[in-house]
């Protein structure tokens, strides 16, 4: 795993790791890292470098972009829903979701 994290430093994914800020699968072997927790890794990388962030800013920048993540499930939820309503009040929807 630690290969395919293409940052600069090895020690990065465990320190993620003990501050919980990615989570991968305990086996026999050891800790399992799925394909989103690669490109999350990337991510705490990129931020920690690029922006200079400490442990304590990274989780709450990567709440917040869990929190968008969640946020952007939910209205393609809403959109599935709306758009399986009768046209008549798809229209309505749309009118009442106007600015103005």
């Amino acid at each position: 795993m630690i290969t395919t994290v293409t940052q600069r430093t090895r020690h990065q994914p465990v320190r993620f790791a003990q501050f919980d800020l990615v989570r991968p699968e305990r086996e026999d072997s050891g800790p399992v890292f799925r394909r989103n927790d690669i490109a999350r890794l990337e991510l705490l990388c990129d931020l920690s470098q690029d922006l200079d962030l400490d442990e304590t800013s990274l989780g709450v920048v990567i709440s917040l972009i869990d929190q968008l993540h969640a946020a952007r499930q939910q209205l393609a939820i809403m959109a599935r829903a709306i758009n399986a309503l009768p046209s008549d009040l798809r229209r309505q929807i749309d009118a009442a979701l106007k600015p103005g």
